[in-house]
């Protein structure tokens, strides 16, 4: 038997140039897959660390963080659209609202706010602990930055004040009290 017969087929069962727009096709298929599903494939199988952050809610207003400590957030997953998401908020705690404010001989000093407090999550994740930029869903997590706390029933956003990879040992000034 011949490897290519007298029309061309080879092994009698295909043509020569089916054979390459064939090969070309699962090619592009393959291509296409790997630039579209590459980075999920990647973020499944490599390694994961812990990563922390504190989310600070800057001056709620009084019926806010009473909702915000009445829906028992620790333990609830993370969601992004309509999808829950590996992140979890871990605790939730006040803190007083502080603010600068002029006195009347001119000095600036800082004051505890009566009625405002701050609100503050920390938020646990997973990512690989060599990554320029972890995420949380679609949002970077890096300390400065706005972060929006969404659960099944809360949403808000606050600044990110600080992050870890790795074990959570946050400062002392920021610790919870």
């Amino acid at each position: 038997m011949k490897i290519i017969n007298e029309k061309g087929k080879l092994f009698g069962l295909i043509n020569i140039v089916d054979l390459i727009v064939l090969l070309l096709v699962v090619a592009v298929i393959g291509v296409v897959g790997t630039k579209l599903m590459g980075s999920k494939v990647t973020d499944a199988v490599s390694a994961k660390a812990d990563c922390w952050a504190q989310v600070r809610v800057a001056g709620a207003q009084p019926y806010l963080v009473e909702e915000v400590m009445r829906q028992e957030l620790p333990g609830q997953r993370m969601v992004s659209g309509n999808e829950f998401l590996s992140g979890t908020v871990e605790d939730v705690w006040i803190e007083d609202y502080k603010v600068q404010v002029q006195c009347d001989d001119g000095r600036i000093v800082t004051s505890t706010d009566p009625d405002k407090k701050d609100i503050i999550f920390l938020i646990k994740t997973q990512v690989a602990p060599d990554t320029a930029s972890p995420k949380l869903g679609s949002q970077e997590i890096r300390a400065g930055r706005t972060l929006i706390v969404k659960t099944q029933t809360v949403e808000i956003a606050g600044i990110i004040r600080y992050v870890e990879i790795g074990d959570y040992d946050p400062p002392a000034s920021i610790q919870k009290p």
